[in-house]
Protein backbone atom coordinates (compact mmCIF):
# COMPACT_ATOMS: atom_id res chain seq x y z
CA UNK A 1 0.00 0.00 0.00
CA UNK A 2 1.28 3.45 -0.90
CA UNK A 3 2.49 5.89 1.78
CA UNK A 4 1.89 9.58 1.16
CA UNK A 5 4.31 11.85 3.03
CA UNK A 6 2.78 15.13 4.18
CA UNK A 7 5.86 17.04 5.25
CA UNK A 8 5.89 19.06 8.44
CA UNK A 9 7.39 22.54 8.14
CA UNK A 10 10.01 23.69 10.64
CA UNK A 11 9.53 21.99 13.99
CA UNK A 12 6.06 20.66 13.09
CA UNK A 13 5.92 16.89 12.69
CA UNK A 14 5.36 14.98 9.48
CA UNK A 15 2.05 13.33 8.79
CA UNK A 16 1.55 10.27 6.61
CA UNK A 17 -1.45 8.89 4.78
CA UNK A 18 -1.63 5.11 4.64
CA UNK A 19 -4.89 3.74 3.31
CA UNK A 20 -7.64 5.46 5.31
CA UNK A 21 -5.29 6.26 8.23
CA UNK A 22 -3.58 9.59 8.87
CA UNK A 23 -0.55 9.28 11.13
CA UNK A 24 -0.13 12.40 13.33
CA UNK A 25 -1.78 15.81 13.02
CA UNK A 26 0.76 18.59 13.34
CA UNK A 27 0.60 19.72 9.71
CA UNK A 28 -1.64 22.51 8.47
CA UNK A 29 -5.21 21.39 7.68
CA UNK A 30 -4.90 22.73 4.11
CA UNK A 31 -2.20 20.10 3.51
CA UNK A 32 -4.72 17.40 4.38
CA UNK A 33 -7.65 18.78 2.36
CA UNK A 34 -6.86 16.67 -0.76
CA UNK A 35 -7.24 13.51 1.34
CA UNK A 36 -10.15 14.47 3.60
CA UNK A 37 -12.62 12.07 1.96
CA UNK A 38 -10.18 9.18 2.42
CA UNK A 39 -9.21 9.61 6.08
CA UNK A 40 -11.27 7.64 8.60
CA UNK A 41 -8.85 7.44 11.53
CA UNK A 42 -6.09 9.68 12.86
CA UNK A 43 -3.48 7.72 14.80
CA UNK A 44 -1.16 9.76 17.00
CA UNK A 45 2.31 8.36 17.60
CA UNK A 46 2.43 10.34 20.85
CA UNK A 47 0.90 13.38 22.49
CA UNK A 48 3.46 16.15 21.97
CA UNK A 49 1.97 19.32 20.57
CA UNK A 50 4.06 19.34 17.39
CA UNK A 51 2.23 16.12 16.46
CA UNK A 52 -1.26 17.12 17.66
CA UNK A 53 -1.56 20.88 17.09
CA UNK A 54 -4.18 20.65 14.31
CA UNK A 55 -5.89 17.49 15.56
CA UNK A 56 -9.21 19.11 16.37
CA UNK A 57 -9.49 20.84 12.99
CA UNK A 58 -8.35 17.86 10.92
CA UNK A 59 -10.55 15.37 12.79
CA UNK A 60 -13.57 17.63 12.30
CA UNK A 61 -12.79 18.25 8.63
CA UNK A 62 -12.43 14.53 7.90
CA UNK A 63 -15.05 13.22 10.30
CA UNK A 64 -12.26 10.96 11.55
CA UNK A 65 -11.85 9.01 14.75
CA UNK A 66 -8.82 9.74 16.93
CA UNK A 67 -6.57 6.99 18.32
CA UNK A 68 -3.69 7.28 20.79
CA UNK A 69 -1.97 4.98 23.26
CA UNK A 70 -3.75 4.96 26.59
CA UNK A 71 -0.64 6.21 28.44
CA UNK A 72 -0.51 9.37 26.32
CA UNK A 73 -4.21 10.24 26.24
CA UNK A 74 -3.74 12.73 29.08
CA UNK A 75 -1.40 14.72 26.83
CA UNK A 76 -4.39 15.75 24.73
CA UNK A 77 -5.61 17.87 27.64
CA UNK A 78 -2.52 18.44 29.83
CA UNK A 79 -0.35 21.53 29.19
CA UNK A 80 2.79 20.10 30.75
CA UNK A 81 2.70 16.60 29.32
CA UNK A 82 1.79 17.81 25.82
CA UNK A 83 4.57 20.45 25.83
CA UNK A 84 1.97 22.84 24.39
CA UNK A 85 3.10 25.69 26.61
CA UNK A 86 6.51 25.52 24.90
CA UNK A 87 4.65 26.60 21.77
CA UNK A 88 2.62 29.30 23.51
CA UNK A 89 -0.52 27.23 22.99
CA UNK A 90 -2.91 24.81 24.67
CA UNK A 91 -3.36 21.12 23.84
CA UNK A 92 -6.21 20.17 21.48
CA UNK A 93 -8.49 19.20 24.39
CA UNK A 94 -10.10 16.35 22.50
CA UNK A 95 -11.23 13.01 23.92
CA UNK A 96 -9.82 10.13 21.85
CA UNK A 97 -12.22 7.63 20.31
CA UNK A 98 -9.76 4.74 20.54
CA UNK A 99 -7.25 3.99 23.31
CA UNK A 100 -4.47 1.81 21.95
CA UNK A 101 -2.41 -0.90 23.61
CA UNK A 102 0.64 -2.83 22.50
CA UNK A 103 -0.36 -5.55 20.06
CA UNK A 104 -3.53 -3.84 18.82
CA UNK A 105 -4.23 -3.58 15.13
CA UNK A 106 -5.61 -0.56 13.35
CA UNK A 107 -6.27 -1.13 9.69
CA UNK A 108 -3.45 -3.44 8.67
CA UNK A 109 -1.00 -1.71 11.01
CA UNK A 110 0.23 -3.33 14.21
CA UNK A 111 0.64 -1.10 17.25
CA UNK A 112 4.03 -1.38 18.96
CA UNK A 113 4.27 0.37 22.33
CA UNK A 114 7.71 2.00 22.28
CA UNK A 115 7.99 4.16 25.41
CA UNK A 116 10.95 6.40 26.02
CA UNK A 117 10.28 9.68 24.23
CA UNK A 118 6.93 9.66 26.05
CA UNK A 119 5.40 6.95 28.19
CA UNK A 120 2.78 6.25 25.52
CA UNK A 121 4.86 6.54 22.35
CA UNK A 122 3.97 4.03 19.66
CA UNK A 123 5.27 2.87 16.31
CA UNK A 124 3.00 1.44 13.62
CA UNK A 125 4.19 -1.60 11.70
CA UNK A 126 3.00 -3.08 8.44
CA UNK A 127 4.59 -6.51 8.24
CA UNK A 128 3.18 -6.98 4.75
CA UNK A 129 4.74 -3.80 3.37
CA UNK A 130 7.78 -3.95 5.69
CA UNK A 131 7.31 -0.35 6.79
CA UNK A 132 7.37 1.41 10.15
CA UNK A 133 5.86 4.73 11.17
CA UNK A 134 8.20 5.58 14.02
CA UNK A 135 7.06 8.92 15.42
CA UNK A 136 9.86 10.39 17.52
CA UNK A 137 11.15 7.04 18.77
CA UNK A 138 13.70 6.73 15.95
CA UNK A 139 14.56 8.87 12.94
CA UNK A 140 15.80 8.02 9.47
CA UNK A 141 19.28 9.37 10.16
CA UNK A 142 20.26 6.90 12.86
CA UNK A 143 19.14 9.18 15.69
CA UNK A 144 16.41 8.90 18.31
CA UNK A 145 14.02 11.18 20.16
CA UNK A 146 14.79 13.17 23.27
CA UNK A 147 14.17 11.63 26.66
CA UNK A 148 14.30 14.70 28.93
CA UNK A 149 10.59 15.55 28.84
CA UNK A 150 7.84 14.72 31.34
CA UNK A 151 7.10 11.00 30.94
CA UNK A 152 10.38 10.32 29.11
CA UNK A 153 12.86 7.60 30.03
CA UNK A 154 16.28 6.83 28.59
CA UNK A 155 16.08 3.25 29.86
CA UNK A 156 12.69 2.71 28.21
CA UNK A 157 13.87 4.26 24.96
CA UNK A 158 16.90 1.97 24.86
CA UNK A 159 14.60 -1.05 25.29
CA UNK A 160 12.30 0.24 22.56
CA UNK A 161 15.21 0.63 20.14
CA UNK A 162 16.33 -2.90 20.97
CA UNK A 163 12.85 -4.15 20.13
CA UNK A 164 12.64 -2.25 16.85
CA UNK A 165 16.11 -3.39 15.78
CA UNK A 166 14.79 -6.94 15.44
CA UNK A 167 12.17 -5.99 12.85
CA UNK A 168 12.49 -6.61 9.11
CA UNK A 169 12.00 -3.01 7.92
CA UNK A 170 12.56 -1.34 4.58
CA UNK A 171 10.48 1.86 4.71
CA UNK A 172 11.03 4.05 7.77
CA UNK A 173 8.66 6.99 8.19
CA UNK A 174 9.69 9.17 11.16
CA UNK A 175 8.02 12.10 12.87
CA UNK A 176 10.69 14.54 11.68
CA UNK A 177 13.07 14.65 8.74
CA UNK A 178 12.86 12.76 5.49
CA UNK A 179 11.59 9.18 5.37
CA UNK A 180 13.47 6.39 3.63
CA UNK A 181 11.84 3.76 1.43
CA UNK A 182 14.63 1.19 1.65
CA UNK A 183 17.13 0.10 4.27
CA UNK A 184 15.12 1.42 7.19
CA UNK A 185 16.34 -1.33 9.48
CA UNK A 186 19.91 -0.06 9.14
CA UNK A 187 18.85 3.34 10.46
CA UNK A 188 17.15 1.74 13.43
CA UNK A 189 20.18 -0.37 14.26
CA UNK A 190 22.41 2.71 13.95
CA UNK A 191 20.22 4.48 16.52
CA UNK A 192 20.40 1.42 18.76
CA UNK A 193 24.20 1.47 18.61
CA UNK A 194 24.28 5.21 19.25
CA UNK A 195 22.19 4.70 22.36
CA UNK A 196 24.38 1.82 23.53
CA UNK A 197 27.48 3.97 23.05
CA UNK A 198 26.27 6.21 25.86
CA UNK A 199 25.40 9.15 23.63
CA UNK A 200 23.30 11.79 25.39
Amino acid sequence: MKVTWIAGAGFWANSYLYGDILVDAGVMPMQVVPYKETIETIVLTHCHFDHTARLREIAHMCGAKVAIHKADARGLVDDLYSLSMNFGARPPAIVPDILLNDGDSIGNLNVLHTPGHTSGSICLLSKQDRILFSGDTVFADGAFGRYDFPGSSREDLAKSLDRLSLLDIEGLYPGHGEPVEAGGGRHIRAAQQLMRSGYG
